[in-house]
């Protein structure tokens, strides 16, 4: 069993490797084989999630690498591996032969596989090697178009951001150890002895947060936007933000472990789906519109695992990725073709492309939240939970979902439109528009809408207790009648209001909507005050260096000088000039000594007697 698991993630990985390192020389068959590696993926995601096999292998002392197909993980592989395939479907019409098809298509597949690895995972060790995998990627697929240097920097914000709060995942990894978790094992991670217990929640907490673009940190999936729209749709659907909040879903028994975690993370989710909900709305670019909307919805997954309601999170997380991954081809579609993302440039864009205009019509109503599709169902799991922990956290919540409707039916409400006169003016403000839909697109977009449709059935009655048994947790409240129908009431009333006022400006003042528009600038307070005191405090430490630490080094540099120059002069003055006297001094005693040595026998008869007679003398004198 253990070799199906192992083969659910070599394969997407290993085809990936291959592909990416053949790049242009590949781009012929790229299409084709990421297609059925993706294909071959979803197969064995299947059987896996069927026959729920596990494998380990040795990785350090003491420490293994675990995969896992359990209850959870087997609704995310399929997912996962479903919105990949279809993903890749889509992509083989959207790239040109000019394009490097071998990159993408190897770079997807690695996502995907580094994706698969995260979700199975059973030890923090091979989760931070995925985790990592992912974050790389991600990266080089955000900037894919690496030419334009407005990407770069997307991709470059989009991957400082989420790796500054990864290394929460170290900060984890290392008070695990500290707390008697020698294995690393997540279904030990709960026990770790305290403090450092809480010190491996905040870890956990702040790498999937901002995983998962909530805030404050939700600033870099606006920026993730630069990349292209199936990269949108794969990273910001079923993985990549979704990765957060899954990881906080598999770990909700350690935001139990302590008091302050789970309300902490239910309010961040909570106030992220209102927030980013209303950032949502004052965008006039539709893929923004989807990024805030993605934050958003993302909240709510995130509320769920704070509030114990892992059920409905998963209900949640898989109806989203479906609906938002459906969005995102649609909207990619529709760039494609008119060359441009800007709400007003797409009035009468569903008309003109009808089958495109369904799907997106199908999309937005889920996305709204309106009975019977799927997210309406799914969000009302998620607020049984939040009810059942909290009122306050039921309120924002349900104010969430209305939110949830305004911006969902403000951009059917642009799509919708009759086509006016001088549409054409509106297109090509992104890109040169082919004026045609990609003849991929429609099947892998319908799969994905039909999906998002129905896959509320999860939250109904009888599903919803499958699923709870499931992930073995049947004891999870469920939304009353009652609660159905008031969020079914508060959905319908806001999508009609938006319907009936989207073509009026908002009643707020500019440099407010244009505050909102901007995220709330977030990035610009990160900047503020992150990223400005750190390179602030980096410029000083230069300047302390040159002028401190530098300057000290050549100071003694100098006095060392100064002090070889002395040396060498008392060395010459002093101490060669004694040796040398020493040395003349020994030359004339030398001298002096040869003068007696002559050669004659009666010089030395006298030399002896004088010597003689000194000698007597002394002896003489002394006594």
């Amino acid at each position: 069993m253990s070799v199906l698991l192992w083969l659910l993630v070599s394969v997407p990985l290993g085809t990936g490797a291959v592909l990416g390192l053949a790049g242009r020389s590949a781009n012929r068959p790229a299409p084709l084989l990421g297609v059925a590696a993706a294909l071959a993926t979803l197969g064995l995601a299947v059987a896996a999630a069927v026959t729920r096999p596990e494998a380990s292998a040795p990785l350090f002392t003491g420490m293994r690498a675990g995969l896992a197909v359990d209850g959870l993980s087997a609704v995310m592989v399929i997912t996962v591996a479903a919105v990949t395939l279809a993903v890749l479907l889509f992509s083989t019409g959207e790239f040109g032969r000019d394009e490097n098809r071998g990159r993408f298509s190897g770079l997807m597949l690695l996502f995907a596989g580094a994706m698969l690895v995260t979700v199975t995972a059973t030890t923090l060790p091979l989760l931070l090697m995925a985790w990592e995998a992912m974050g790389a990627t991600s990266w080089a697929l955000i900037g894919y178009w690496w030419w334009e240097p407005k990407r770069v920097q997307a991709a470059d914000t989009a991957f400082l951001t989420t790796r500054t709060a990864d290394l929460g995942l170290y900060l984890a990894a290392g008070a695990a150890l500290a707390g008697g978790i020698g294995s690393l094992r997540l279904d030990a991670l709960p026990h770790a002895a305290s403090p450092w217990l809480h010190v491996v929640t905040a870890g956990v907490v702040a790498a999937a947060l901002g995983k998962s673009a909530q805030l404050p940190l939700s600033f870099w999936l606006s920026r993730a936007m630069q990349g292209p729209s199936p990269v949108s749709a794969l990273l910001h659907s079923a993985t990549m933000v979704a990765a957060g909040a899954y990881l906080l879903l598999r770990l909700h028994p350690l935001l139990a472990a302590t008091t302050w975690a789970g309300p902490l993370v239910a309010w961040t989710g909570a106030l992220t789906a209102l927030a980013m909900g209303i950032a949502a709305i004052a965008q006039s670019d539709l893929k923004q519109l989807l990024a805030a909307s993605t934050s958003a919805q993302i909240g709510f997954m995130v509320l769920a695992a704070g509030s114990g309601g892992v059920a409905g999170g998963l209900t949640q997380l898989v109806a989203h990725a479906a609906t938002k991954s459906a969005l995102f081809l649609a909207a990619g579609a529709w760039l494609t073709a008119l060359g441009t993302k800007q709400l007003p440039g797409l009035r009468g864009a569903a008309r003109r492309y009808p089958l495109i205009g369904a799907s997106f019509a199908v999309g937005g109503l889920t996305l709204a939240g309106l009975p019977p599709l799927s997210l309406w169902a799914a969000k009302d799991e998620v607020l049984a939970a939040a009810r059942a922990e909290n009122t306050g956290l039921y309120a924002v919540g349900l104010a969430a979902a209305a939110v949830s409707a305004v911006y969902s039916v403000k951009a059917l409400w642009y799509a919708t439109r009759p086509r006016p006169t001088d549409a054409e003016a509106g297109y090509d403000t992104e890109r040169h528009g082919t004026r045609r839909i990609p003849r991929a697109a429609p099947l892998p977009l319908w799969t994905l809408t039909a999906a998002a449709a129905v896959l509320g059935v999860l939250a109904l009655p009888g599903p919803a207790s499958w699923l709870k048994q499931l992930i073995g947790a049947p004891a999870e409240p469920s939304p009353t009648v009652w609660e159905l129908a008031l969020s079914a009431g508060v959905a319908l009333a806001a999508a009609t209001g938006a319907w009936r006022y989207s073509a009026r400006p908002a009643p707020v003042p500019r440099a407010v909507a244009g505050w909102v528009k901007g995220w709330f600038g977030l990035e610009r307070a990160a900047h503020l005050l992150v990223v400005g005191p750190v390179l602030a405090l980096a410029r000083a430490l230069a300047v302390f260096d040159d002028r401190v630490v530098d300057g000290a080094v050549r100071q003694t540099a100098r006095a060392g000088l100064a002090s070889a120059r002395l040396a060498r002069r008392m060395d010459d003055g002093g101490i060669d000039a004694a040796v040398g006297a020493v040395a003349r001094g020994a030359s004339h005693l030398g001298r002096w000594a040869r003068r007696p040595q002559t050669g004659q026998l009666h010089q030395y008869y006298a030399q002896a007697a004088v010597g003689f007679c000194a000698l007597i003398l002394i002896v003489l004198l002394v006594r």
